[in-house]
Parts: C-alpha cells; sequence; structure tokens
C-alpha cells in the first residue's frame, strides 16, 4: 500500500478536525467529505487505514453504532 498516501489522509483528516472538532461519520463519509478534496487514489482501503492509523496513535475514536462504525476525535486529542 502507497505509504504517502495513506500520510496525505491522515493529514487531510487531521486538518478537517481540526477545523471542524465536533464532527463524527463512517468511513465512508470521511473518504469523501473529509478528505475528498486531497489527491488521493480513491481506494477506500487508504482511507481506512489512515483511520486505524490514527485510531492507534489516540488521535482518533471509533464508536459502534448499530451496525455502523462512526469515527471522531479521540478524547485524549481534545485535551
Amino acid at each position: 500500500m502507497d505509504q504517502n498516501a495513506i500520510d496525505v489522509a491522515e493529514r487531510a483528516i487531521l486538518s478537517y478536525l481540526a477545523q471542524h472538532p465536533s464532527s463524527a461519520d463512517t468511513t465512508e463519509g470521511v473518504h469523501h467529505w473529509w478528505i475528498s478534496g486531497e489527491p488521493l487514489p480513491g481506494h477506500m482501503d487508504v482511507t481506512e487505514r489512515a483511520l486505524a492509523r490514527l485510531r492507534d496513535a489516540g488521535r482518533l475514536e471509533s464508536v459502534h453504532l448499530g451496525d455502523r462504525v462512526i469515527w471522531r476525535l479521540g478524547r485524549q486529542a481534545m485535551r
């Protein structure tokens, strides 16, 4: 997988959340709305990998609501 594309996606996600810290969305929503303006390959796996890395670093958290997973700024990142 293209690590540069994942890095670009991570920066775009964090930039979006810096401007909209209360935002929360599904993986698909993040892919289409939070990083849609970035020059990334259109593959969802880049977005999924970026979200997972940010979650593992404590920057984001994922919340299960029914059969959906919602991504938002991690509580540690809000401090």
